[in-house]
């Protein structure tokens, strides 16, 4: 197999004047970078063939921005990468798979449940799932597996302040699931007799208990429920009763576990690699906890408690920029149009390399350097048009970015407030996957050496 470096790939095929890159092994290694390497030397249009498909690559700040425009949102569709999952459910559609007008309904029905607002007033609870979680998983003395241990962290939490279910159980279950859908049904990496695979319809089928479950205590507790604690359940059900059509029952379970699939592959990952990051830092290790104990010495958690936290807030900005979860949107093109001098033809698959310039020192100067101070003005780095595009871009824009914020705040706040870690040995490098979507190592751990509050 070439490396990017090759003569291949310096001198590739050429259709319609694009150029046509063969490196899977490249890009399955790094995305990121194997995006932002085929910028540098190819600009913002080019083709990559992945087994037997041949995807076109917008890329860059250009591609960022063109999401953004009516011709970007009428030009592209997201139906096509995410059939294979609602037909493997047995649904007629699903939120990320759905464009225009039919997504617009769908996004302001669970735009609540998705929201800061669903836990405002709450923080303390949140806080509270937290604490229980780091006891149980956390002790004293042992090595940790970061990633894992950030998923039951993430579920919990959603668990508890999106659904009122504790999913703790279901975990392993989702993560299994979550690998074979998107390897084998999004990203189509893998064979789909690997659907066969008894691993994953035992998961598959744990998965689709857990979204019964979800359903029945809704309907047992439909007289009672508390409308100042109305989760995302509440809007799902109840959109479902008040127009079956938009969400149909064929729908809910995949509706419904939405939230955990989701956040067990981004806040997660994005939780872990900060974990990394800070502990690599010591400076910025300082901070963190300075900004951790001085917030959490007032006692209960208030919104302005979130915007005493720079530090941490930065931290986290720049561990999207440097370890970003959305390297590239796939999507499909729904008419012929143009995109930087290249015509793009109707029903071509493309990746939109949207986090092509979070490595560019046009950008961000010293692109390789863990700078947290890179977003507070004068700086503000990333308020440049088209360079900063952590939660994707678009119309499909991730509807669950600020309550991730503030989890991800008040989960890092917390965790470093509590205990005091270290990576082992301390030059450890991150290691990373790519499968299903890019992130620390499942075997990366970090040691508890003890409690500090």
């Amino acid at each position: 197999m070439a490396t990017l470096e090759s003569e291949a790939l310096k001198n590739p095929p050429r259709v319609r004047g694009i150029p046509v890159i063969g490196n899977v092994l490249a890009m399955a290694k790094d995305p990121a970078k194997f995006f932002v390497d085929c910028y540098r030397k190819y600009g913002p249009v080019y083709r990559v063939q992945v087994f037997n498909n041949t995807y076109t690559v917008l890329a860059g700040a250009e591609a960022a921005n063109f999401m953004g425009t009516r011709q970007g949102r009428d030009s592209l569709r997201s139906k096509e990468f995410w059939q294979g999952l609602v037909d493997e459910w047995g649904a007629r559609r699903t939120l990320t798979g759905e464009d225009g007008e039919t997504h617009q309904k769908l996004r302001a029905v669970m735009r609540h449940g998705y929201s800061r607002e669903s836990v405002r007033g709450r923080y303390d609870e949140l806080v509270a799932i937290t604490d229980s979680v780091i006891a149980r998983d956390w002790p004293v003395g042992t090595r940790v597996p970061v990633l894992q241990a950030m998923q039951y962290i993430v579920t919990e939490q959603l668990g508890a302040m999106l659904t009122g279910t504790s999913p703790r159980e279901y975990v392993s279950d989702i993560r299994t699931t979550i690998l074979y859908i998107l390897n084998v049904l999004v990203t189509r990496q893998r064979p789909k007799f690997m659907l066969k695979d008894p691993r994953y319809k035992h998961a598959k089928e744990r998965v689709s208990e857990l979204g019964r479950r979800m359903i029945a205590e809704y309907y047992a507790t439909k007289a009672t429920r508390d409308p100042a604690r109305r989760n995302l359940v509440d809007d799902i059900m109840e959109a479902h009763e008040r127009d079956p059509d938009l969400i149909p029952a064929s729908d809910l379970i995949l509706s419904l576990t939405g939230p955990f699939v989701a956040g067990l592959d981004t806040v997660a990952n994005t939780t872990a690699a900060f974990v990394y990051a800070v502990l690599k830092h010591p400076k910025v290790l300082e901070r963190v906890r300075n900004e951790a104990d001085e917030v959490f010495s007032r006692g209960s958690i208030d919104e302005a408690d979130l915007k005493r936290m720079p530090s941490i807030e930065g931290a986290i900005m720049e561990t999207m920029r440097l370890y970003p979860i959305a390297v590239a949107q796939m999507r499909t093109a729904t008419r012929d149009f143009e995109f930087a001098g290249h015509g793009i033809r109707e029903g071509e698959l493309l990746y939109v390399a949207t986090s092509v310039p979070h490595f560019m020192a046009e950008y961000y100067p010293n692109p390789e350097v863990f700078d947290i101070d890179r977003y507070e003005k004068p700086r503000a780095e990333h308020l440049q048009p088209g360079v900063y595009s952590p939660y994707g871009r678009g119309p499909h824009v991730c509807l669950g970015k600020t309550l991730a914020e503030t989890q991800m705040s008040l989960s890092m706040a917390r965790l470093f407030y509590l205990l005091d870690l270290r990576l082992e040995p301390p030059n450890y490098e991150l290691q990373r996957k790519t499968l299903p979507t890019p992130g620390p190592s499942m075997k990366f751990k970090v040691r508890v050496k003890a409690r500090r509050h």
